[in-house]
């Protein structure tokens, strides 16, 4: 058999393709950009040194928790520190770097604090160093785990750059001016060339530490005498410069290789402008970030905050479509990217959703999107993409179909609730779940475990209520109580006449109760004496009131004894 120069040619692609699918990731450490969202975040703001390192005590024993990286038990200790096997290893994390960076930062603080310190306790000046010390042997053991072929040329140089740092800050420290002022210069250099070789957009913090090296810069070329610069040769024979060519690169790989054009089922996207390239290499690892967040709120924040992005991104290609139909389907590249996330996040919303009438409501959307999907211009005519979306969307419905029914049943309506669920039963055998993204595919596969469970609960339940129905009432006994039912509430009966529209309930007026009155005191002496006779004084009286009487009616009418 004769191979021709395309079939050789095209073994070779698929071996190249290969071998990049079975070699590790490369780890990309942004040093400066996360630091400086840390420092923010956790007292650095204010000057609070102590916070920040309570803050990197914390992240540590989280980080080792996580990597499983524990120094011994709770009775003894045994120092791990993070090796080459880590980082090369075909499960290793991005975080093991982090290990070190953050003991570096810890020490750091802890210097930066005991300086604050030293202006009225000067013996902590030797602690300081000591600090300063340790953060320096951190920094050395990051850098050269950053040297391994796993890390990207950005990482490298970051690495460098941040140890060039924190040596020019202990040998300030120590007065040592002329090992200071290299240092520092070094680390500036490299921060300067890192700014140059990054988007417009990433360069802001690398700019503010080339301004916050240069007055001890300044101060160290004061003590020295003389401003000595950095030979650009001594940094190339250490290896600086060569990083930043192989970050330069990359930069343009990235750019030329990869974002020039995209894959997108059968098509072939060409994207010609810069600020959607950006945007599509932000994004490419967005899935590793959401399985990384710790609860379904902080993925759909995740999502949230790229939207943002996305629909600038959007309105920029949208206007350039007037003037260019070229980027029609750049456009509807973008749009399903659009639609895909919101749907995404619509079956995060449904994991965190208890109402099955909320539910059926978040599945009716995803359909709609999902139909807008297909109808998108570039993948009308794509029979591999209809065929994807639509086995997608026929298992959109059948879960619409499958909570309809649970919504029927929550008001117990059996007979369409079991229709439904025959329904989506039915479609569910149909459906291939292998083909689906990770969180439709649980949702399928519980919906094919599910259905037919449900649908004989309903089927039972609408038999009960048939007989219900059909047997004969149990005859009720009437009774009649002339007690209102306020002084019978202990006993239970069915009384008709409460469901009257004179019931009795209770008695209006109220009845009056007897009460206690205050007693009364009777005067019992009274009767045991014995006054003595009044009958001559009574007597006297009634005669002297007779001759007064004739007395002054004499004196009145002749007017005598006036005076």
């Amino acid at each position: 058999m004769v191979l021709t120069e395309s079939d050789t040619n095209i073994i070779i692609e698929e071996k190249k393709e290969e071998a990049k699918a079975d070699s590790p990731k490369p780890f990309t450490l942004e040093i400066l950009k996360l630091l400086k969202d840390v420092h923010q975040q956790h007292g650095l703001r204010h000057g609070d040194y102590q916070r920040y390192r309570g803050y990197c005590s914390r992240r540590i024993r989280r980080l080792r928790k996580v990597l499983k990286l524990p120094q011994g038990d709770r009775r003894h200790f045994k120092k791990r520190d993070v090796t080459d096997v880590h980082v090369n290893s075909a499960k290793g994390d991005e975080r093991y770097l982090h290990v070190p960076l953050v003991l570096a930062e810890r020490n750091w603080a802890y210097a930066m604090q005991l300086r604050q310190e030293a202006n009225t306790e000067p013996r902590k000046k030797f602690h300081l160093i000591q600090k300063m010390r340790k953060a320096c042997a951190y920094a050395l053991q990051l850098e050269e785990l950053c040297k391994l072929e796993r890390c990207d040329a950005r990482t490298k140089l970051e690495s460098q750059a941040y140890v060039a740092w924190m040596h020019g800050t202990l040998h300030f420290e120590l007065q040592l001016w002329e090992k200071a002022n290299e240092n520092l210069k070094k680390a500036q250099v490299i921060y300067e060339k890192l700014a140059s070789a990054l988007p417009e957009e990433e360069q802001l913090p690398y700019k503010q530490k080339v301004d916050e090296i240069a007055p001890s810069l300044r101060y160290c070329a004061y003590n020295i005498g003389e401003d000595k610069a950095v030979d650009l040769l001594e940094l190339r024979s250490q290896g600086i410069l060569e990083n930043f060519e192989a970050l330069v690169a990359q930069k343009k790989e990235k750019s030329t290789a990869i974002l020039q054009e995209i894959k997108w089922f059968g098509l072939k996207v060409l994207i010609r402008q810069e600020r959607v390239r950006l945007f599509l290499a932000s994004i490419e690892n967005l899935n590793e970030s959401i399985d990384r967040a710790e609860d379904t709120q902080a993925k759909i924040k995740i999502i949230e905050d790229m939207f943002i992005d996305l629909r600038d991104i959007i309105s920029l290609v949208r206007e350039e479509v007037r003037n260019d139909t070229k980027e029609q389907l750049v456009l509807s590249y973008l749009l399903s990217i659009r639609i895909e996330r919101t749907v995404q996040r619509n079956l995060l919303l449904i994991q965190q959703t208890r109402r099955s009438q909320d539910v059926c409501r978040l599945f009716d959307i995803i359909i709609q999107q999902m139909n807008e999907l297909i109808s998108l211009d570039g993948l009308k005519d794509e029979k591999q993409a209809q065929e994807k979306h639509s086995q997608e969307l026929l298992a959109y419905k059948s879960l619409r179909a499958y909570y309809m029914g649970k919504t029927h049943a929550t008001f117990r309506r059996w007979k369409e609730a079991s229709y439904v669920f025959e329904i989506s039963e039915k479609m569910a055998k149909d459906m291939k779940a292998n083909q689906y993204p990770p969180m439709l595919k649980e949702m399928v596969t519980d919906l094919a475990q599910n259905a037919a469970l449900e649908k004989s609960i309903a089927l039972a339940n609408l038999a009960i209520e048939k007989y219900e129905e059909t047997a004969a009432p149990v005859p009720v006994k009437a009774y009649k109580s002339k007690k209102p039912l306020a002084e019978r509430l202990d006993e239970f009966r069915e009384d008709p006449q409460l469901l009257s529209k004179t019931p009795n309930v209770i008695n209006v007026p109220f009845p009056v109760p007897p009460i206690e009155a205050k007693p009364l005191f009777y005067d019992l002496a009274f009767n045991h004496v014995q006054f003595p006779p009044m009958q001559e004084k009574t007597e006297e009286q009634a005669q002297q009131k007779q001759v007064s009487g004739i007395t002054g009616f004499v004196k009145g009418l002749w007017g005598w004894g006036k005076k």
